[in-house]
């Protein structure tokens, strides 16, 4: 990585660096940086107001939504040892569901309103976001881990 803010070096981070490059079939980000690789992520209220929800919302947009939760689910799998499987469903309006999902144990359940406008303010509040959305799912995990281990 060609970043000095060590943000980019957290677990999470990395793990979203990871999910975006898999989503990049044909080699368009590489060279990139971490910073404009995970620059969609970042809206300020303004942009994010701008954007219309009208319509469905876009592939591009589809995908970040994804990579986010699926990063989250990876680290919920490192941390408990257990597989760990994320479920997005949207509707074409950008309304839907995440679900995570160890054995039988729901782990994290967040209903999702105007996925068109999916993003955080900065890199360090959408970290905290995952950061907050892990912790939880793991204290289920440990709390149900029988019903995880089904």
């Amino acid at each position: 990585m060609s970043t000095t803010d060590p943000l980019f070096d957290t677990d999470f981070m990395k793990e979203m660096l990871r999910q975006v490059r898999a989503l990049d079939s044909y080699g368009v980000y590489d060279g990139k940086s971490a910073e404009q690789l995970l620059a969609p992520y970042v809206l300020s209220k303004e942009a994010r107001a701008a954007i219309p929800i009208l319509g469905d919302p876009d592939a591009v947009t589809l995908s970040r939504v994804r990579a986010f939760y699926n990063a989250i689910a990876v680290l919920v799998e490192k941390e408990c040892g257990q597989m760990a499987v994320p479920l997005v469903h949207l509707s074409h309006e950008g309304f839907g569901r995440v679900l995570i999902t160890v054995g039988k144990l729901v782990v994290l359940d967040r209903a999702l309103r105007d996925a068109h406008r999916f993003g955080f303010e900065s890199f360090s509040k959408m970290k905290t976001e995952a950061d907050k959305q892990l912790g939880l799912a793991i204290e289920i995990v440990g709390r149900y881990a029988e019903v995880a281990g089904l």
